[in-house]
């Protein structure tokens, strides 16, 4: 089935019942491909969750009208007919239900993560309210390439109460983004009736940000169609944000299974007398719409008897789809001992000018990294240097992170700044759930070529929620690359190669390095992602680590070359995927390793490098592994108990000493 946009006859012609009648035949498929896929979950063909939107069929099939392949929608959990409104086919969807390879997504997904990007279909969600910061990401990249696309964000009436609304609905409005707000007010959050969730109606919502609202009878799929297509009109011709309610009804319960003591059956039982599709039946020959009954119903049962012969994934596809292939970058030449001066500050401001002046598709995001240069002064003049491209947000990291998500997809490779590395548990859903999965979770369908960048550093009493180190948190994320540089040239060469990555990048540099000085590479400059270096060597000891504290690393080495001890230093660069080879290839020639590292000693990425130097390089080593890590207290503030706290070039000398010795 293809999918493209219509409008709505103003006349009662021929036309407009032609209209209606494949209005109906979306309906109807969308109402028989449920109810055949709640039979398979309850014979146990279908496995995992299964949420239905049985009695909400009109609000899908209305709202996707007027939308043309370009434009696109972002779904819910319940999502099923969103994406069949879409234009996604029933059949490899049916197949995604029942885990085959063949399948939408490859059997990753399942119900709830369905995606097809090359349809405009960015992803159901089973993270309620997710869908609305992906889709501003979508409507940022469809403003920029100002095309006249536009995007419907899906979301039931329980969502309105995450920030993650909020965020998304404020950020469109400041940047007057093309993209309609849907609300399917089904009146229940999960079981709780909407009146026992929130006091204000969404029109005062809409009328607290500054966007338009309308209402519409979620049930009547014409009244639904006319409504979006006036709305998508007005988006098109350049008008902000829309609140649309569509009020409904769901017939099944929260989830298949849910016993449904919240609601009378009384209640249910008069939903169903506003029945989308009787409703639009009473408009229609009574043969015709009996033809497009018997149409469907053959469509979905191939589609069922399809499914059902398809294999499931191979076991040996487990790590497909987790990360896409990255080129081979070579390892730049050492720089010239004569080469220009730099600090890593500027490396991050020329590698952005750099990535924005070669690559159209870049944009940076953060707040107050356009008008303001950023806090630390990094982005000062990009925002005048490319117009639209380097723009501020409100202080929303769950919206930064989620208009990052939706602009990937949608072929963009934002850049967007979280301000300090402790900021990042507002908004970790958007790295957990979205950037990391949506490309395993759609089999590879959706592409995720974006970058985060955020700072961290203690050692100036900046306290416990500006000083934290926390990058063992993001690395145990499958799907994230966590890349740490400790050098100006590489700080260059690393975000160069993170912005053309095809993979979701956290790039973490520490603020007390942002005056750091060192030789300045050519503009070609590009550091591979995943391979650490050996940035001294050494014959006694092999003493990893990254970012600031591989200059007290190198200080200790340096120190206690003077004693005899011959120390190999390893700059990880990347902190995942890790660079195993390097760090095992190392200890066989020392036979013995030393970790230091900024973030906190217990469950660390030290504590991974141990477990892997015990297991994989058990038979090298002479003397115990050993980390050099602050304790698992928070950073203090007071100067007297962080400098007792951070590790320096003395305890970590201390370290070596003592293990040299063994």
């Amino acid at each position: 089935m293809t999918q493209a946009s219509h409008h709505i006859g103003t006349g009662t012609g021929t036309a407009r019942t032609d209209q209606l009648l494949e209005m109906y035949r979306r309906m109807r498929r969308i109402r028989r491909f449920e109810e055949r896929a709640s039979d398979l979950y309850k014979a146990t063909e279908i496995p995992g969750f299964l949420h239905l939107s049985i009695g909400q069929e009109a609000s899908a099939v209305g709202a996707c009208w007027p939308l043309g392949a370009r434009d696109g929608i972002t779904s819910t959990h319940r999502g099923h007919g969103h994406v069949l409104a879409k234009g996604l086919d029933s059949a490899s969807m049916m197949a995604e239900l029942m885990g085959k390879d063949a399948g939408t997504c490859h059997g990753r997904g399942g119900s709830m993560h369905i995606a097809d990007p090359g349809l405009g279909i960015y992803g159901a969600n089973g993270i309620v309210g997710a869908g609305l910061p992906i889709a501003a990401g979508v409507a940022t990249a469809a403003k920029l390439r100002a095309a006249g696309d536009v995007v419907v964000a899906f979301f039931g009436d329980g969502a309105v109460a995450q920030g993650m609304f909020h965020e998304a609905v404020n950020l469109a409005a400041v940047w007057d983004l093309p993209v309609v707000f849907l609300c399917e007010n089904n009146h229940y959050s999960e079981f709780s009736p909407a009146s026992e969730q929130h006091r204000a109606p969404l029109s005062a919502r809409a009328a607290g940000y500054g966007i338009a609202y309308e209402h519409v009878d979620g049930n009547d799929v014409l009244a639904v169609a006319q409504t979006m297509t006036g709305v998508v009109a007005r988006l098109r011709a350049g008008g902000g944000p829309v609140l649309v309610e569509a009020e409904t009804y769901r017939w099944h319960g929260h989830y298949e299974g849910d016993p449904e003591r919240y609601r009378p059956a009384e209640e249910v039982a008069a939903a169903k007398e506003r029945d989308p599709l009787l409703i639009a039946r009473r408009q229609l020959d009574a043969a015709a719409a009996d033809a497009v009954d018997e149409e469907i119903d053959k469509e979905i049962e191939a589609a069922i008897d399809w499914a059902r012969s398809l294999p499931e994934p191979a076991p040996e596809t487990l790590h497909d789809y987790v990360s896409a292939p990255r080129l081979p970058v070579p390892e730049p030449a050492p720089l010239p001992a004569d080469a220009e001066i730099f600090r890593s500050m500027d490396a991050v401001r020329l590698a952005l000018e750099h990535e924005l002046t070669a690559d159209p598709s870049v944009f940076v995001a953060g707040i107050d990294v356009g008008a303001g240069g950023n806090v630390f002064g990094l982005t000062r003049g990009l925002a005048q240097a490319f117009p639209g491209r380097v723009r501020d947000t409100p202080i929303s990291e769950s919206a930064i992170v989620g208009t990052a998500v939706g602009a990937a997809m949608a072929g963009m490779k934002p850049v967007v700044e979280i301000m300090y590395m402790d900021f990042i548990g507002v908004c970790l859903d958007m790295l957990l759930n979205q950037a990391a999965k949506l490309r395993f979770m759609t089999g590879g369908r959706a592409s995720m070529p974006l970058v985060v960048r955020t700072q961290f550093g203690a050692g100036r009493s900046s306290g416990s929620q500006h000083s934290q180190s926390l990058e063992a948190l993001l690395a145990h994320i499958p799907g994230l690359t966590v890349v740490m540089p400790s050098n100006p040239a590489d700080t260059y060469g690393l975000l160069r190669a993170a912005i053309q990555d095809p993979n979701p990048v956290v790039f973490v540099e520490n603020r007390l390095q942002y005056g750091l000085k060192g030789p300045k590479p050519p503009a070609d400059h590009l550091i591979p992602l995943g391979k650490a270096k050996v940035i001294r060597e050494g014959t006694d000891l092999t003493l990893v680590s990254w970012s600031r504290m591989i200059q007290d690393a190198l200080a200790a080495a340096e120190l206690l070359a003077g004693e005899g001890i011959s120390v190999e230093v390893i700059d990880l660069r990347t902190i995942s995927p890790l660079d195993r080879e390097t760090v095992l290839a190392s200890l066989a020639k020392t036979n013995r390793l030393v970790i230091a590292h900024e973030a906190v000693r217990d469950f660390g990425v030290g504590a991974e490098l141990s477990a892997m130097a015990v297991d994989e390089g058990f038979w090298h080593l002479d003397a115990p592994v050993t980390r050099v890590a602050p304790p698992s207290v928070p950073a203090p503030y007071a100067p007297s108990l962080e400098h007792v706290w951070l590790p320096s070039r003395d305890t970590i000398a201390d370290t070596v000493r003592r293990i040299a010795a063994v």
